[in-house]
């Protein structure tokens, strides 16, 4: 890569943290079948941050702890509650009630900034993101998150669902700050999909490929000038789709 291209190690680094938190918690997501929990939180994750951004003492915070929003924690955590609270007592009506907790979150998001002269841009920058502009302030957050998701793959299976909810609650605010929903859902939710759940491949390699749609998505967002949420979600999906049918074609040729 040209010194003209290396401002992108930046995003990449951030990518590869990303990958390498969300492609396991989306997967745990995929095997509880409850798969409207992670973008309800993600959108309340997003309501914290947006009203966090117009109260004076949660930037002060902020400042103190970069990349952290803790009125975003503190409505993850809140929407955490609420789809635990459905799960034990309105489980037969989970998805209809999860999606009317998004729904909620969604709107309460938009009257949030709905006197706001650039309510429009802030609403956007929740949903699309701006990966291509992560900054190294991003990774004092990251690196501890993706340390401890790390460590919860490799405790027993009793302790990581009691700690599933919270860690998820904190990862998704993080990542939704500095990626956005779109891509806090596909990286979540595409590639374990595809890889993990279709093709059957370990989580290593699902992050593997993550990290590469990732790259491919934030060269081609700017090297075409296009939002880069929406270009790394479709590259995400493409990628990790092409890889499926390859290891499908794979599969059939070793049997034949």
């Amino acid at each position: 890569m040209t010194n003209e291209w290396f401002w992108l190690w930046t995003p990449l680094c951030a990518s590869i943290l990303l990958s390498i938190i969300l492609v396991p918690l989306g997967e745990r997501v995929l095997q509880r079948g409850v798969v409207f929990a992670d973008i309800a939180i993600a959108q309340w994750a997003a309501l914290g941050v947006l009203l966090g951004g117009q109260l004076a003492w949660t930037r002060e915070l902020t400042a103190i702890l970069p990349a952290l929003s803790i009125s975003g924690l503190c409505f993850s955590l809140l929407a955490s509650g609420l789809v635990h609270l459905i799960l034990r007592v309105y489980a037969p009506h989970r998805e209809a009630m999860i999606g009317t907790l998004y729904v909620a979150g969604a709107s309460l998001a938009t009257m949030s900034v709905s006197h706001d002269p650039h309510g429009a841009q802030a609403l956007a920058a929740t949903l699309n993101g701006d990966l291509l502009w992560a900054s190294t302030n991003h990774f004092y957050a990251l690196i501890p998150i993706a340390v401890c998701v790390f460590a919860w793959q490799r405790i027993s299976v009793a302790l990581q669902n009691h700690l599933f909810l919270p860690l998820f609650a904190l990862a998704v605010t993080v990542a939704v700050e500095v990626a956005g929903i779109y891509v806090v859902f596909a990286t979540l939710i595409s590639t374990p999909l595809l890889l993990c759940q279709l093709a059957g491949k370990r989580i290593a390699s699902a992050v593997l490929a993550c990290i590469a749609a990732h790259f491919i998505g934030l060269v081609l967002a700017a090297w075409l000038d296009y939002p880069v949420g929406p270009v790394v979600v479709l590259s995400s999906i493409l990628f990790t789709s092409l890889v499926l049918v390859l290891l499908s074609g794979l599969k059939r040729y070793a049997k034949g």
